[in-house]
């Protein structure tokens, strides 16, 4: 039988695989072009690629097998085992000794006596490999007849994420996003194409070995290798928007490639300070908070947001999913500059024949004060439950109603507005 083993998929450290990518927010489909001059296809992947990849999703298409065995392979220091390797310790010159078992590092010395030792107190011969000590996994296809495909497999190793900056200013507010593309493992990739999933997309498969932890996030981070790179729109797929990179690219190993990605043009830009509260009869006081509000011309993947005024940070946030024209609104923390008293007066009551409370109308009044030397909008939404509840004139609502007060706050001035509240539990 003729064995094949094709140095694209013989992937050493530091060798870059040939690949195209279908990358998803937390996984990616990595499928990389095989060929095979006779009847056996040889797939070998470092131990911390193959811990990634998910149970199931391995599969080789356009090149018919008739059976597929996957075991670990030795690693390097293993090869070496009844082979002389060299000790230095306490500064004494290198003693040749045997590599009796190269999993707990036992040898042997010309005693014939057999102690462990450390790896870095190790010589040897020839150079060792990146990851020496690790092992691989080797992936060997019978084949009914030579011939071309395609592997594939899932991977929780790679993955993509937006990331949005909102510039303001007093002449307005632009939009603009960045693409991270990351890979956690020792493997780099030479990608030929790439398209970029967003979305919500469920797999079922669990990695194959449990993940090592990435210290910090990546090793290392690297810009967009060529300036032409532009990643393009290429519409939805059953609820999923895609996007496709037009250039070949390489994603090195335990890296985040950072790459241009949306400049959508914002339709509406509002600032505003708030408040999201519930309903209750207390007197409540405090600050409001900071808000902005926008919609955008292009669907929005969800993604963090970083806010700056004049060029200066001034919060993060998280932004889902928004569709084409949806509106995006957040808060960035509390408004010291712009203080709020909430008193609640209650305006009648209706009892019911054993005297119980049925129907009682409220009058809830904000006093608002701002400290800020230009006029600011308000928004205060409160939820109000009940069986039936009636806001202001609106019409009645069944389980829970919502006020919703605006109001332009003068300058180093002071405000109040008022809504009544019907909460009918007969």
């Amino acid at each position: 039988m003729n064995r094949i083993v094709m140095s694209a998929l013989m992937l050493g450290a530091g060798m870059a695989q040939a690949a195209d990518l279908r990358i998803y927010p937390s996984f990616s489909e990595v499928r990389q072009p095989v060929q095979s001059t006779g009847t056996t296809l040889n797939v070998t992947l470092p131990q911390d690629t193959w811990g990634s990849v998910l149970s199931g999703s391995l599969s080789l298409e356009g090149l018919p097998f008739t059976q597929a065995v996957q075991s670990q392979q030795a690693n390097w220091l293993t090869g070496l085992e009844g082979k002389t390797v060299y000790l230095v310790r306490d500064g004494k010159a290198p003693e040749a000794v045997t590599l009796v078992r190269a999993r707990d590092l036992l040898v042997r010395d010309a005693a014939g006596r057999f102690f462990t030792v450390r790896f870095e107190d190790l010589q040897f011969t020839e150079a060792p490999p990146v990851n020496d000590q690790a092992a691989t996994q080797t992936l060997v296809f019978s084949l009914p007849a030579a011939g071309s495909g395609t592997l594939s497999y899932l991977t929780r190793a790679v993955s993509w994420s937006p990331r949005y900056t909102l510039q303001a200013g007093d002449g307005g507010a632009s939009l603009s996003a960045l693409a991270d593309i990351r890979n956690t493992t020792e493997q780099p990739y030479d990608v030929k194409a790439t398209e970029l999933y967003a979305g919500d997309v469920e797999v079922q498969g669990t990695p194959l070995a449990q993940e090592a932890m990435f210290d910090g996030a990546v090793s290392r981070a690297v810009a967009a290798p060529m300036a032409a790179s532009k990643i393009e729109s290429q519409g939805d797929l059953r609820g999923l928007y895609r996007y496709a990179l037009t250039t070949p690219f390489t994603l090195p190993a335990n890296s985040v490639v950072t790459l241009p990605f949306l400049t959508p043009k914002l339709s509406t830009f509002e600032r505003f300070v708030g408040l999201n509260t519930y309903f209750g009869t207390g007197t409540q006081d405090g600050t409001l908070n900071r808000f902005y509000r926008f919609k955008a011309d292009q669907r929005l993947p969800g993604g963090q947001m970083t806010v700056r005024e004049d060029g200066r940070i001034v919060g993060q946030t998280n932004i889902g999913e928004t569709r084409q024209g949806g509106q995006v609104e957040f808060s960035l923390g509390n408004d010291p500059d712009v203080e709020y008293s909430r008193t609640v007066q209650t305006v009648t009551q209706v009892k019911n024949a054993e005297g119980n409370v049925t129907r009682t109308t409220y009058k809830v009044t904000y006093a608002l004060e701002s400290s800020k030397a230009r006029a600011v909008r308000a928004e205060i939404t409160e939820r109000v439950g009940g069986r039936r509840v009636i806001i202001d004139n609106a019409a009645p609502v069944q389980n829970q109603g919502t006020a919703t007060l605006k109001v332009d706050v003068p300058a180093k001035g002071k405000v109040s507005k008022s809504f009544t509240v019907v909460v009918d539990n007969s």
